[in-house]
């Protein structure tokens, strides 16, 4: 099991973010309203911003401490992001946007890999396609295959089905849940659906304010909006 440890602060204009946990599970759900901080806590572990003070980990490799004078690039973090609008590259067919995380990262074909990861998310007909000829849920399938084939150590989904119709989050939400029986890359989730980190989630992180409101299983969510 991989344990991440994330003890940082950072403060975002008035704003001020403080958040402290340590998880082994799966999937690890972030929670809470719109401002609570979930995307900064997410952009902060993916290397997108700095924390003022404070230590992240993937097991024994730090990736950042401030006390140390730590923080590995985005790029050399071996992190995959997967954001809500997709983010596929419009001039490019799905298998040239598949692509490229690998070539990005300089990894070498590996194709029974890719051809697991197509299998898996069910994308196997689309690959001569582009984006503009995708549903929105092809595509969020389409950028998950993408970051998965950069061979990434830890996956963070923010809020990925949150530009989705409930037709389609119910067509997604079967292929995340074999994401996460079926390969070992543990994910941070980022939601404001109780019910999407319910069926995911294995410990939830609840955000208020930019503070850890609460820690531990599914059962610390609400029961209701």
């Amino acid at each position: 099991m991989t344990m991440l440890t994330v003890d940082v602060a950072r403060q975002l204009g008035e704003f001020a973010l403080q958040i402290a946990f340590e998880s082994t599970s799966r999937v690890i759900g972030l929670f809470g309203a719109s401002g609570a901080g979930k995307s900064s806590l997410v952009n902060i572990i993916a290397g997108l911003l700095e924390p003022d003070r404070g230590r992240i980990a993937i097991d024994t490799e730090v990736l950042d401490d401030t006390a140390a004078h730590i923080h590995i690039p985005p790029h050399k973090r071996r992190i995959g992001y997967v954001f809500q609008d997709a983010r596929l590259f419009p001039h490019r067919n799905v298998a040239q946007n598949l692509d490229y995380g690998r070539r990005m990262n300089a990894l070498p074909c590996d194709g029974a890999h890719q051809e697991r990861i197509v299998s898996l998310l069910d994308i196997g007909t689309l690959l001569a396609r582009r984006p503009a000829q995708l549903s929105g849920g092809e595509r969020q399938r389409v950028a998950l295959g993408r970051a998965l084939l950069s061979k990434p150590r830890l996956l963070l989904l923010d809020e990925p089905l949150g530009a989705l119709d409930q037709d389609r989050k119910a067509e997604i939400l079967p292929y995340l849940e074999r994401l996460r029986d079926e390969e070992n890359v543990p994910m941070v989730y980022v939601s404001h659906d109780p019910d999407e980190l319910r069926r995911l989630a294995g410990q939830v992180v609840m955000l208020k304010g930019g503070r850890v409101a609460a820690f531990g299983g599914v059962e610390v969510l609400p029961a209701a909006f």
